[in-house]
């Protein structure tokens, strides 16, 4: 029903559906916590908001480095066994306190193959009441997986995840997860080989042509987990100066994963790992991590590599999501919640949408489902300084937890949402950001920018819809046709930004009908 009790169909809400964070079924996984004990880590993390796009509301690590040694004794780090056991005691009471107890707890490789594992176990029951469920490698391989999944609905390609102890991999086809598999390809394991670098290198081509041998051909993407890969991604970053501090779906080419391998093994690691931000535990284990990538691009030759933020934590939230909210897009879902969340007009988006949609008809123009998100977006940083609205979409697009968005594509939606609050982009500090788009994409970032802020002047039609706009490219010349009793509304103010985003479309004539 909508607002006015009318019923609304599916139809009614266009190529997106219905908006679903508000459903029961997802609202059920509005506030979800995980406990991962891995190899290397101890990670809680606390999901909120639109459940398809969850917002982080809680996300704390400890390198407890629970699998150091395992390989030669067999045997949890003794250290690491006490580090991990404190920071499980902190993450349960934060649960208690956070009344989400008990979390939902996961523990991968070392307590797997450890011999003192079930006895670790059940010291983490008897000091906290908390089961820690050992899963299995090829499971913990589809449920990495389906993390990507979270974020990349229909993704494709392979997924590979790599630990402390081991390193899983798993197939993506149309979305679903197919053959998998679990390796000791970890870094604290190679740790262990005796002969040297030379050995070590010999053992990771050898294991890597076995995983290849099982998996198969796989051209497509690269999926890479973990938090030994995001450090290779960060260094890669730090190589080429990249522009955007974002690791979730930063790509790499074939080419610039060799050339990060080699700037790794050359590069003073103290040195780097500073200027990179790394702990000194992740530096530790960067090396033999690059190496191992460094075989598995050599052999399996992906299109290209991306990092997933998401892996087994949010695999385990998209295992309990239903069917039909699996198969939403991540991004409208979450920006649908920031709109009823913190919008002054919850709803107005979708008018909006449907009257900046016209300007955009051209076989180039930018994805529906980004013109989509601008237009969710467009008010919800109103509560910011009107000198810094501009300054703080530009932010909020490029740096928030969106899923479903390449670099580019952050950057679109920021320059549309600083345009929305804006005319120009001068004197502002994103201008390293703004080369990351072509001139075409700027170019319709700032249109639909815009557009949106002249719509925005509109809100207070009682119409159904807001007018329509026409664009006729050859003629140069734009037409506003506006809804009836709008006429009020089409005051100076209206004028003034109706004749920029002429401007912007390059139009010698416009026209305004009706009202």
């Amino acid at each position: 029903m909508d607002a006015s009790g009318d019923a609304v169909t599916t139809q009614d809400w266009g190529p997106f559906g219905r908006p679903l964070f508000d459903d029961p079924s997802a609202r059920a996984l509005s506030r979800v916590g995980v406990l991962d004990v891995g190899s290397n880590s101890v990670r809680m993390v606390v999901f909120d908001g639109a459940a398809r796009s969850p917002a982080y509301f809680f996300n704390e690590k400890v390198m407890a480095g629970l699998g150091l040694g395992l390989a030669a004794t067999g045997r949890l780090n003794p250290e690491g066994k006490e580090r991990a056991l404190a920071a499980i005691k902190r993450f349960q009471r934060l649960a208690e306190t956070m009344k989400i107890a008990p979390l939902t707890a996961v523990a991968t490789a070392a307590v797997r193959e450890a011999e003192d594992g079930p006895a670790f176990r059940e010291e983490v029951w008897r000091e906290t009441g908390l089961r820690l469920w050992v899963i299995k490698g090829d499971e913990e391989a589809r449920l990495s997986a389906q993390g990507v999944l979270l974020g990349w609905p229909g993704a494709y390609g392979l997924v590979c995840d790599i630990g402390g102890s081991s390193m899983e991999l798993a197939e993506l086809r149309d979305g679903r997860v197919g053959k998998r598999i679990s390796t000791q390809l970890g870094p604290q394991r190679l740790m262990t080989i005796k002969g040297g670098k030379k050995a070590i290198k010999a053992h990771i081509r050898d294991e890597v042509a076995k995983l290849k041998d099982q998996m198969g051909a796989q051209k497509d993407r690269l999926f890479l987990v973990g938090g030994s890969w995001r450090a290779v991604a960060r260094i890669d970053m730090d190589r080429r100066d990249y522009p955007l501090a974002v690791l979730h779906e930063y790509r790499m080419s074939r080419r610039s994963v060799m050339k990060t391998v080699d700037y790794i093994a050359k590069e003073n690691p103290e040195e780097l790992r500073i200027r990179t931000g790394l702990g000194t535990s992740r530096m530790e284990l960067v090396p033999l991590a690059s190496l191992v990538l460094k075989e598995l691009v050599k052999q399996f030759k992906p299109y290209d590599i991306a990092i997933s933020s998401y892996g087994i934590r949010e695999g385990m939230l998209f295992e309990q999501m239903p069917e039909e909210l699996r198969r939403r897009d991540p991004l409208i879902e979450a920006c649908r919640f920031a709109e009823a969340k913190d919008a002054r007009i919850p709803g107005f988006g979708r008018k909006l949408y449907e009257f900046v949609l016209p300007l955009f008809t051209a076989r180039n123009a930018p994805p529906k489902r980004l013109i989509k998100a601008a237009c969710l977006l467009h008010d919800v940083s109103w509560r910011a300084h009107p000198d810094y609205r501009h300054e703080v979409c530009f932010d909020e697009a490029t740096r928030a937890n969106l899923g479903g968005l390449a670099h580019e594509e952050r950057v679109f939606l920021g320059v549309a949402l600083l345009h929305r609050y804006k005319n120009n982009r001068e004197d502002t500090r994103f201008a390293p950001l703004f080369e990351m788009l072509d001139e075409r994409q700027t170019a319709q970032a700032e249109i639909l920018g815009k557009a949106m802020r002249f719509g925005a002047m509109l809100t207070a039609s009682d119409d159904e819809g807001m007018g329509k706009l026409k664009h006729f490219p050859k003629k140069k010349k734009l037409v506003v046709k506006l809804a009836p009793n709008t006429r009020d509304l089409y005051g100076e103010v209206a004028q003034a930004r109706l004749q920029s985003l002429a401007d912007a479309l390059g139009v010698e004539t416009f026209e305004v009908k009706g009202g």
